[in-house]
C-alpha cells in the first residue's frame, strides 16, 4: 500500500548530538551538492548508475530536489538531509521508499530468510559524504535511524538496503545485529541491493 493510502504521522525529522535530519528541499541545492560532488566515486556504486555525472550542476542538482520534496509532500516518498547542527554543511540524504514502490514491482526480490516482502512497509536507503566515512558517521547515522524509526515511525516493518557492490557500507551494516533478509535485483542493474532488518 502506497505512504499516501498509509494513516501515520510523517516525523518532521530528528535532531541528534552530531546532525540533524530534516525534509529536503530545493533551496538546500548548493549544499547537497557538495557533498554528492565530494562522494561521486562512491554513489555511482551505490546508484550502480552514472549519476552523478562529471558535470553535474547545482542547476540540475536543484531541478532533482524539488521532485524529492514534491513527493515528499504528497507522501509518495520521503527524503532528509542529513545536516551538520548548524546547518551550514550537508553530510548526506536519507530515502524512505514504500515497499510498494514501483521500483520494487519490477525486480526480482529473493527472501533469504523466513520473511515475506509485504510484512515489511517501508525501505530505508542512507548515504554519508565520503569525507565523514573515516569517523564513522554512518554507523552513527545507522543507530540513530534505527531509534528513530521504532520510536516515530508508527509503521510497521522496515528494511535497511544497501547495494552489495558498496562494500563499505555493507561491512558496516553486518558489523550490527541486522540480519539479511532479501536481495533485491533491478532489471539493467549488475548488481544486488540488500535488504537487512
Amino acid at each position: 500500500m502506497p505512504f499516501a493510502n498509509l494513516e501515520f504521522d510523517v516525523p518532521e525529522g530528528l535532531t541528534a548530538e552530531d546532525f540533524i535530519l530534516r525534509p529536503i528541499v530545493a533551496a538546500d541545492a548548493e549544499l547537497d551538492y557538495a557533498a554528492v560532488m565530494e562522494s561521486k566515486d562512491y554513489l555511482r556504486t551505490w546508484e550502480q548508475s552514472s549519476w552523478p555525472e562529471d558535470d553535474f550542476t547545482v542547476a540540475a542538482n536543484r531541478e532533482d530536489l524539488e521532485k524529492l520534496e514534491h513527493r515528499h509532500a504528497n507522501r509518495q516518498a520521503f527524503t532528509y538531509t542529513m545536516m551538520n547542527p548548524a546547518g551550514t554543511e550537508c553530510l548526506g540524504c536519507v530515502y524512505v521508499m514504500s515497499s510498494d514502490s514501483p521500483m520494487f514491482a519490477q525486480a526480482r526480490i529473493t527472501a533469504v530468510a523466513n520473511r515475506r516482502w509485504d510484512d515489511y512497509k517501508a525501505a530505508v536507503y542512507f548515504w554519508v559524504r565520503k569525507s565523514r566515512l573515516e569517523t564513522a558517521m554512518d554507523r552513527v547515522l545507522l543507530d540513530a535511524l534505527r531509534v528513530w524509526f521504532g520510536r516515530d515511525w508508527n509503521l510497521g516493518g522496515h528494511l535497511i538496503v544497501t547495494n552489495e557492490q558498496f562494500t563499505q557500507q555493507v561491512s558496516m551494516i553486518q558489523d550490527t545485529d541486522l540480519q539479511l533478509r532479501f536481495e533485491i535485483e533491478e532489471p539493467g542493474k549488475p548488481g544486488r541491493y540488500l535488504a537487512y532488518d
